[in-house]
């Protein structure tokens, strides 16, 4: 297949791009507007290695004729181009309705308007909002509870809406927390690592009880591939890896990999709107074949390790970051 990839030089538009050249025998157009959180040297490895099945173009999806002219002849579309950092849109919230709603929008016009076969819409289980027990369902209600989650719920709805209105064959992921190598440092894992590495303490929002399920992104991008080439057109699918681990948990196993303990940590004040808990049900993205493989505390390790080894990557985007996850 020809896949246009959208957001593929941010952290999951990227392990997705390797997963495809590792997996396949896909050819990839990468569309990415390089924004502070996409990073082109993420890629130049597959660029060089890669020439005649690699295309990368940069552009913003809310320009609509550049991505309309892109999108034609490709077989399928994964639309992983999005603002998603929590703290970034409760202080500025106009760039997520944009980019995450705005863009969003047309993407689906240009699929539509182009007659792509396949199109997969990725988001994230934070639209549900905060799930005290049990697991958020595909048909449940959505909740969002930060301008980012109710900026991604509404760019779910668009997704769907051109499903039911116009019949475009575009299905929706929704995943749990996303880690491993190539994320920006101001998500958790990534900033804390760094933080360690350069011995510094890691700013744990609250009394750090707040949960979260921990999937891989090389699993993710499995189940999103997965959905890509078995899924339903108009069907949502949760994804999750049942690795449900408190902040503080994650915290000390961050840091035991360092030899470090609690003196490492800086209680900082909670986060406005802070959600307690999220919990997906994955049954439905599993009857497609699919599981998560790596063992949380093995891939907890391995990115870990990643960022010990890669300062080259992390250190020129470090200083500009603000010091919460």
């Amino acid at each position: 297949m020809k896949l246009l990839i959208t957001g593929g030089a941010g952290f999951i538009g990227s392990n997705h791009v390797r997963w495809v050249f590792a997996n396949t025998d896909d050819d990839v157009t990468v569309y990415d507007a390089l924004t502070y959180a996409g990073n082109r040297s993420t890629l130049r490895d597959i660029e060089t290695a890669e020439p005649k099945r690699f295309r990368f173009v940069h552009a913003n999806i809310c320009d609509l004729d550049t991505f309309a002219a892109t999108v034609e002849g490709h077989d399928a579309v994964l639309h992983f181009a999005a603002e998603s950092h929590v703290d970034r849109s409760i202080a500025g919230p106009e760039d997520f309705v944009v980019t995450n709603c705005v863009g969003t929008n047309a993407v689906m016009h240009s699929c539509r308007q182009a007659g792509i076969p396949r199109v997969v819409h990725v988001s994230t289980d934070e639209v549900y909002g905060s799930v005290e027990v049990g697991h958020s369902g595909e048909a449940d209600l959505l909740d969002p509870r930060s301008p980012y989650s109710a900026s991604k719920a509404g760019s779910d709805l668009i997704a769907r809406s051109y499903y039911s209105t116009y019949g475009l064959p575009v299905m929706i992921t929704r995943s749990s927390n996303n880690f491993g190598p190539w994320q920006y440092p101001e998500k958790v894992i990534p900033l804390f690592a760094t933080n360690i590495l350069d011995g510094r303490k890691v700013p744990l929002y609250g009394d750090g009880l707040n949960k979260r399920d921990w999937l891989y992104v090389e699993d993710n991008c499995a189940a999103i591939d997965a959905v890509l080439r078995s899924g339903t057109p108009g069907e949502v699918y949760n994804v999750g890896a049942g690795n449900e681990l408190s902040n503080r948990d994650l915290t000390d196993r961050l840091l035991a990999l360092a030899g470090a303990g609690e003196e490492m940590i800086d209680y900082v004040e909670d986060r406005l709107g802070h959600d307690r808990r999220y919990a997906v049900d994955s049954s439905k993205v599993r009857a497609l074949g699919w599981a998560p493989r790596r063992p949380l505390d093995d891939a907890i390790e391995s990115t870990f390790n990643w960022y010990r080894d890669n300062r080259w990557w992390w250190e020129p985007l470090k200083a500009p970051v603000g010091h919460r996850a």
